[in-house]
């Protein structure tokens, strides 16, 4: 790897300072190193690896902003909180880059949602997520109703906030906050999990990664319309009554760049005990 990007939270290095420390050390080492902080900058179309400073929010992010290109992998060096996507803290930057540098790592590739909204007027609107697509009410309706279908047979009938379909990768998010399941990020399924459902035994349900799950939204109560959005990984798309969310595992993926040796729960564990 050779040319690297730095892909800044500004808000989580205002000044830059951390930035500029990263480029300083890629340049030391005869790298080539770009830097996208602002929305306006570009990501090279040669670049062969992207340096993530942020928290999993950035990690994110970035992951849509290269979700066409093929043979680049994401670091994330964490400047938020508990940071689970990210790889990497602050102080082991530059003991992790030389690592990186040796070809002393493993790409773990992580699937991702496909998500296609289908308008009762005919009209689609596609979107793609690695964490997760959240499903809920989208103005001051106290609850949302609707109907979740896996393989055309109907599985439940939902009175609740929403509904979250997630990835193994977003299970240690929303889904986690929701009281679902935590999946190995390396794994291929889905999960479902209601938002605060109105019946007690409305659980999170694991799916097979080649199931397809159609949400519909039908009238609500006195046969009102409803209003919803379908959140792919925070960025939203509008749904009413009528309206249906056709989601399936995407072909698409993203490439984590792993250099710890420690295991899936043995670093779960390190992160909640830090929490």
């Amino acid at each position: 790897m050779n040319h690297f990007c730095i892909y800044t939270n500004v808000h989580k290095d205002k000044d830059l300072f951390f930035t500029e420390k990263v480029r300083s050390f890629l340049i030391q080492q005869n790298k080539r190193c770009s830097i996208k902080a602002s929305e306006e900058e570009e990501i090279p179309q040669d670049v062969d690896c992207i340096l993530v400073l942020g928290g999993d929010g950035t990690m994110l992010q970035a992951a849509r902003d290269i979700m066409e290109r093929k043979g680049v992998a994401l670091l994330g060096i964490n400047l938020g909180t508990l940071g689970y996507l990210t790889e990497v803290e602050p102080e082991g930057v530059e003991n992790a880059l030389l690592q990186l540098f040796h070809g002393d790592y493993e790409l773990e590739s992580r699937m991702m949602l496909k998500g296609m909204v289908i308008k009762k007027e005919g009209g689609r609107e596609e979107g793609w997520a690695l964490n997760d697509i959240v499903i809920s009410k989208a103005d001051s309706q106290k609850v949302l109703e609707f109907t979740v279908s896996v393989n055309g047979k109907l599985l439940n009938r939902y009175l609740a906030d929403g509904m979250i379909v997630t990835t193994p990768t977003g299970s240690t998010g929303y889904n986690l906050s929701a009281g679902g399941p935590i999946a190995e990020p390396g794994a291929r399924l889905l999960i479902l999990t209601p938002i605060c459902p109105h019946t007690i035994n409305q659980r999170s349900i694991i799916l097979s990664p080649e199931d397809e799950i159609v949400i519909d939204i039908p009238l609500g109560r006195e046969g009102q319309t409803q209003r919803a959005a379908a959140r792919f990984d925070g960025c939203a798309l509008s749904l009413q009554t009528g309206d249906a969310i056709r989601i399936v595992k995407s072909e698409k993926t993203t490439d984590f760049i792993k250099l710890s040796k420690a295991g899936f729960l043995e670093v779960l564990r390190k992160k909640m005990s830090d929490n």
